[in-house]
C-alpha cells in the first residue's frame, strides 16, 4: 500500500521521458497531472486506513534486499510522516499544475518533477536508515536540473550552489549513519533495532552533531543557510514551491527522526544550544527579510525565520512542543506554497518582482486585485494573524516552549512580530498606492492561474478555524517520543487543549 506513494511517481516519471518528442507538451503535463492526482487521492485513502490511536509505525512493509550491506526495504508510516507525505502529495500537484502549458523540453520537466516527488515520499517512508539515505539523495540531481535548466538568469550560479550544499549534506548525513552502525555493533541499519544507548555519551553528541549539520544545511539553518536565497530566487514558481514547501521538511523530518529519536540523552544535553539557535535562525530571518527589495527574495528570508520556530520546539521537547512542530512544518509548507505561486503570477504579469517598481496592484481596474487580495491572505498567514494556520502552529509552539526555554521563545515571538513587519512593507508596496497611467495595463489573470491559490487559500482558512484537523494525528507519536527524552526543565507541561 505505502510503496504505490514512491513508484507510482517514479514509474510516471520513467514514462513520460520515454514518450515520442512529438506530443504536445499540454498532454504531457495533463498526464503528470493526472498521475500525480492519483498519487494525492491514495495518500488520502492511506490517511483513511490510519489509526489515530496508534503512536507507532502502521501499515509496515518489509523485504529483505541486500544483508550484506544491511539494507533491507522497510517501510512504515507514523503521525509525523503521514502530514508530510500529504503535504508532498499536494504541493506536487501544485507544482505541476501551475507550471507553463508551454514549458519547454516537457518530459524531461514533469519527470524530474516527479522523480523528486518520490524520492521524498520513500524517504518520509523509510524505516531502514540505508534506504532513506538512498531516496534522500534521489531529489539532489533532479532538482539541481529543475534549478539549472528552466531557472532565472544566474540559474548556473544558483544550481551549483544548491548542489554542492545538499551533496555536503549527504555526506554527513551517510558519514553519521556509518557510525551509528559501527560504533553500536548493529548487524543492519534498520531503524528499530539500533540503540544508542551503549554509546558513551561523547560519542552520542559526536554522532547528533553530524545529524544535525546534515539536516541543518537541508533545512536551512544559518550559518549553513547561503544556498537557499540563491536558490528559492533563481526557481521557477513551481520548483520555488517544492524546494520551500517539501524539500526544506526532509531536513526538520531527518532532525526529528534522526537526531531526537535516535539520540535522546544526548539531545536533552545539547537542547539549550539547539533552542538559542533556533531562535537566533528566527530572528535573522526575519531582520534580512525586512532589508530585501525583492519580494521572492523576502519571502526566501522568511523561510528561515519560521525554520528556527520547527528547531526551538523540538529542542523543548514537550508533547505540546512536538505537535506544534509538526503542525509548524505542515502551515510553512502551504503558506510558502501560496506564497511563491502569487509572486510568480505577479512577476509573469507585471515583469518584475522589485518592490520599488511595483505599485498600486489592489486596483480594481487596471491592477491584479484577485491576485493581491491573496498576497494579503498569504502574508497575514506567515505573520500569524489569527484564524489562519499559521496562527496555530506558532501558537502551539509558542505556548509549549516557553515553559521550558522562555527567553528563546520571546525572541521567535519577537520574530513574529518582525514578520508582520516586512509583510506590511511588502504589501504596502505593491498592492496599494497609484497605478501608473501609462505603463500599468496587465494581462487578465485567468482561472486556472488563481486555481492552486484558491486551493491553498482554503487549506490555510479551514486548519486556521479548525485545528483539530490538523493536531490530531500528530499528538500520539509525539507524546510516546517525548517519553524517551529525559526530562528538561519541564516545570510546566501546558496540556494540549485543541482536542475534541
Amino acid at each position: 500500500m505505502l510503496s504505490v506513494l514512491i513508484w507510482l511517481p517514479i514509474i510516471t516519471a520513467a514514462l513520460i521521458a520515454f514518450l515520442p518528442s512529438n506530443i504536445p507538451a499540454n498532454r504531457i503535463r495533463l498526464g503528470a497531472l493526472t498521475l500525480a492526482g492519483i498519487a494525492l487521492l491514495w495518500n488520502l485513502f492511506i490517511l483513511f486506513k490510519f489509526d489515530i490511536n496508534n503512536p507507532g509505525m502502521q501499515l509496515q512493509e518489509y523485504l529483505p534486499w541486500n544483508e550484506t550491506l544491511g539494507l533491507s526495504y522497510q517501510l512504515g508510516v507514523d503521525g509525523i510522516s503521514i502530514l508530510m507525505l500529504i503535504l508532498n502529495s499536494l504541493l506536487t500537484w501544485i507544482a505541476i499544475y501551475s507550471s507553463s502549458q508551454q514549458t519547454e523540453r516537457p518530459r524531461l520537466f514533469y519527470s524530474l518533477i516527479l522523480l523528486v516527488s518520490g524520492g521524498v515520499a520513500g524517504a518520509f517512508l523509510a524505516e531502514n536508515l540505508l534506504l532513506f539515505f538512498l531516496f534522500y539523495e534521489l531529489e539532489l540531481i533532479p532538482f539541481y536540473l529543475l534549478i539549472s535548466i528552466w531557472g532565472g538568469q544566474r540559474r548556473a550560479y544558483a544550481g551549483i550552489k544548491f548542489l554542492i550544499y545538499t551533496a555536503v549534506s549527504g555526506a554527513l548525513i551517510l558519514a553519521t549513519f556509518l557510525g551509528i552502525v559501527w560504533l553500536t555493533g548493529s548487524p543492519n541499519f534498520n531503524y528499530d533495532s539500533l540503540s544508542t544507548q551503549a554509546l558513551s555519551t561523547v560519542l552520542q553528541i559526536t554522532l547528533l552533531l553530524g545529524i544535525l549539520l546534515g539536516f541543518g544545511i537541508k533545512i536551512p539553518l544559518i550559518p549553513l543557510h547561503t544556498w537557499l536565497p540563491d536558490a528559492y530566487v533563481e526557481a521557477s514558481a513551481p520548483i520555488a514551491i517544492l524546494l520551500g514547501g517539501v524539500l526544506a521538511k526532509l531536513g526538520t523530518y531527518g532532525i526529528l527522526r534522526f537526531g531526537m529519536m535516535l539520540f535522546p540523552q544526548a539531545w536533552s544535553i545539547l537542547a539549550p544550544s539547539l533552542a538559542i539557535w533556533g531562535a537566533v535562525s528566527a530572528i535573522y530571518g526575519a531582520v534580512v527579510a525586512i532589508a530585501q527589495k525583492d519580494i521572492k527574495r523576502m519571502v526566501a528570508y522568511s523561510s528561515i525565520g519560521h525554520m528556527g520556530y520547527i528547531l526551538l520546539a523540538a529542542a523543548a521537547s514537550t508533547s505540546l512542543a512536538l505537535v506544534g512542530a509538526v503542525a509548524q512544518m505542515v502551515s510553512h509548507g502551504i503558506i510558502l506554497a501560496i506564497l511563491f505561486h502569487l509572486v510568480g503570477v505577479v512577476e509573469a504579469k507585471v515583469g518584475t518582482r522589485e518592490l520599488d517598481k511595483l505599485n498600486g496592484l489592489m486596483s480594481p481596474i487596471r491592477g491584479l486585485p484577485f491576485i493581491s487580495a491573496l498576497l494579503v491572505l498569504g502574508g497575514m498567514a506567515s505573520a500569524g494573524i489569527p484564524g489562519m494556520t499559521g496562527f496555530i502552529a506558532e501558537f502551539i509552539v509558542f505556548q509549549g516552549t516557553f515553559s521550558v526555554f522562555p527567553i528563546p521563545t520571546l525572541m521567535c515571538v519577537v520574530a513574529s512580530g518582525l514578520t508582520a513587519v516586512y509583510f506590511v512593507i511588502l504589501l504596502n508596496r505593491t498592492c496599494f498606492g497609484k497605478l501608473d497611467n501609462n505603463l500599468a495595463y496587465y494581462p487578465k489573470v485567468q482561472w486556472y492561474e488563481k486555481m492552486p491559490a484558491l486551493i491553498l487559500a482554503a487549506l490555510i482558512l479551514f486548519l486556521g478555524v479548525q485545528p483539530t484537523w490538523l493536531v490530531r494525528w500528530i499528538e500520539p507519536t509525539t507524546t510516546a517520543v517525548v517519553a524517551t527524552i529525559p526530562a528538561l526543565e519541564k516545570t510546566v507541561t501546558p496540556q494540549l487543549a485543541l482536542k475534541e
